[in-house]
């Protein structure tokens, strides 16, 4: 038998208000809830227009269509409610409605706050990866989207050691911090591409375990390329010590030349310096490779790159491998904390010229073997390969073919080095180069040091004569010599070194029997103009005299130095 007032007590106990009406929306029953929320606990409730508690009531809806209204919301007294309608039957027979009023307030608050929540991750910078007490995927914001190139639905419901195994990421934080159940920070590799600095931090439960692992991920690509730079920098300010150079910019050496060997020469290096292969410049010392070597770098598409010269012959063996190479921290005894970047490494899209090739060890002639054919370096102590694109130039003043046939410099490098092969003739073989070689070196020194001074024309001729055995170098250096300690505006003869004096005394302004074709016309041409200027007294008369123009007899004399 049904218990009418145990009913009764089971609707007043609930905290959802229930209200019931009749056909005429009066009201046949309110529990204690709604009784509180719509007449402040008054009773005397039974029988009036539901209206007059709640007037925007939809319970005539129901009423008319006899059809549920569920999960509606609806404002009572500046509270939120969430409102079930159904219809009551008695026996198949419509008797009213039924209204459940459930307060909602407190959940919409929560449902704000999620969705503001929401929107403070999906605005954040860093991307947010969240993960379950399993390691499964639950949630990735936009910023991770962005950083890693990732979409969420790739990843959302995976297991974080599928997408390693997948090779999404390297390694993955948040299997660390589940193992090791504490806050962790690692760098992370994203595809190979791209390196992130990964945060991992547990979000704990009553219990004291962790319920899920909420990530941060900073894209640090950009600060590691910094970092990377910086170090070069710090390695570029180091170069001292006479052992290798550092080229930014394009050279400020000139190309000084009037023989007919430079041009062609000249000409060889324009032609191939736009391409990476590899060149080798031949020639005894002083005779301008290192200039020429500037020229190809200058004339490549990796001029705006890093231009590194490096002494093969100037750097104690021990130390040459760590230089060429670099090494990482605690590599061997006595290496730097921090680790080194290698010559080479720091070259990267760059050019290097390796000078006195000759003088490099064959064990490290290996290892140079494998970068040029490989274009990959490994520092000294790593295990990790970097890829690396350089341009080789290499000079000596060794026949490199006969210390491969010694045994002493590998063929196959020899090979690779020599794709290209230019021998720079010694400043002997082109005496037209040692005039004008001499006037730029005077020119230059002359401004340099603020000094106007002149060079006769018998110390032009004995220069002129002079073999110039440590070549382009040596004629620079007695160039700037005089300037610096002739005290006279004018340097003659006189003060030109003994040992000039000695090689060039049994040669006077009379043709030299050993003297080229070309050097003996030159001279005799030069006795005729001479002699001509002696009984003229004007450049246009003698120059008439001689059939030529006068602007040529002008350029001529400026030529021999002779004054007029």
């Amino acid at each position: 038998m049904l218990d009418i007032g145990l009913f009764t007590s089971t609707f007043h106990s609930m905290t959802n208000g229930v209200i019931v009406v009749d056909r005429e929306r009066r009201i046949l029953f309110m529990n204690h809830a709604a009784c509180n929320l719509l007449c402040n606990g008054n009773k005397d409730y039974t029988g009036q227009d539901i209206r007059n508690f709640i007037p925007n009531s939809e319970l005539h809806k129901v009423l008319e269509t006899e059809q549920s209204s569920i999960g509606v919301k609806m404002g009572i007294a500046g509270v939120q409610y969430m409102v079930n309608r159904t219809p009551l039957y008695q026996d198949g027979t419509l008797m009213g409605a039924v209204g459940v009023l459930q307060e909602i307030s407190q959940m919409e608050h929560y449902r704000l706050l999620l969705n503001q929540m929401e929107q403070v991750i999906e605005s954040s910078a860093d991307g947010i990866y969240v993960v379950d007490k399993n390691g499964l995927t639950l949630f990735v914001n936009s910023a991770y989207e962005d950083i890693t190139g990732f979409k969420r639905d790739e990843l959302i419901g995976h297991h974080m050691a599928d997408l390693m195994e997948g090779g999404y990421f390297d390694q993955s934080v948040s299997l660390l911090v589940l193992e090791e159940k504490k806050p962790l920070s690692i760098i992370q590799k994203i595809e190979n591409k791209k390196d992130v600095i990964v945060t991992g931090n547990p979000v704990m439960n009553d219990s004291g375990t962790i319920e899920m692992v909420v990530t941060s991920v900073r894209d640090i690509t950009q600060l590691t390329q910094m970092s990377n730079e910086l170090k070069k920098a710090k390695s570029f300010s180091k170069m001292n010590q006479n052992r290798f150079t550092y080229t930014g910019e394009g050279s400020q050496d000139n190309i000084i030349f009037e023989s007919i060997q430079m041009k062609k020469i000249i000409h060889k290096i324009k032609q191939v310096a736009p391409f990476p292969t590899s060149i080798l410049l031949l020639g005894p010392t002083g005779a301008g490779k290192e200039v020429l070597a500037n020229l190809v770098h200058d004339y490549s598409n990796r001029k705006d790159k890093p231009f590194i010269k490096v002494n093969c012959g100037a750097i104690p063996e021990h130390l040459l491998e760590s230089e060429l190479f670099g090494y990482e921290k605690g590599a061997f005894t006595g290496a730097h904390s921090a680790g080194k970047i290698g010559l080479l490494e720091l070259a990267d899209n760059g050019t290097v010229l390796l000078d006195e090739i000759s003088e490099l060890p064959l064990s490290l002639q290996v290892k140079l073997l494998r970068v040029i054919q490989e274009k990959q370096i490994q520092r000294i102590g790593s295990n990790k390969i970097k890829q690396l694109d350089i341009r080789i130039i290499s000079a000596t003043n060794k026949d490199l073919k006969e210390l491969v046939d010694q045994g002493t410099f590998r063929d196959d490098l020899y090979y690779r080095l020599q794709v290209v092969e230019v021998h720079v003739p010694p400043l002997v073989e082109r005496p037209d180069d040692i005039e004008v070689l001499a006037d730029h070196f005077f020119a230059s020194f002359c401004k340099a040091y603020n000094i106007q001074k002149e060079l006769s024309s018998e110390t032009r001729e004995m220069l002129k004569r002079y073999s110039w055995p440590g070549n382009v170098r040596e004629l620079k250096n007695l160039v700037e010599s005089m300037i610096v300690s002739v005290p006279s505006l004018i340097i003659e003869v006189g003060d030109l070194p003994p040992h000039i004096h000695r090689e060039t005394k049994n040669k006077g302004d009379s043709l030299d029997s050993k003297a080229t074709l070309k050097q003996k016309v030159e001279q005799y041409e030069k006795n005729l103009v001479k002699d001509a200027l002696k009984h003229h007294d004007s450049i246009r008369m003698t120059a008439k005299t001689l059939g030529i123009d006068h602007s040529t007899l002008i350029k001529k004399l400026k030529r021999w130095g002779i004054s007029w």
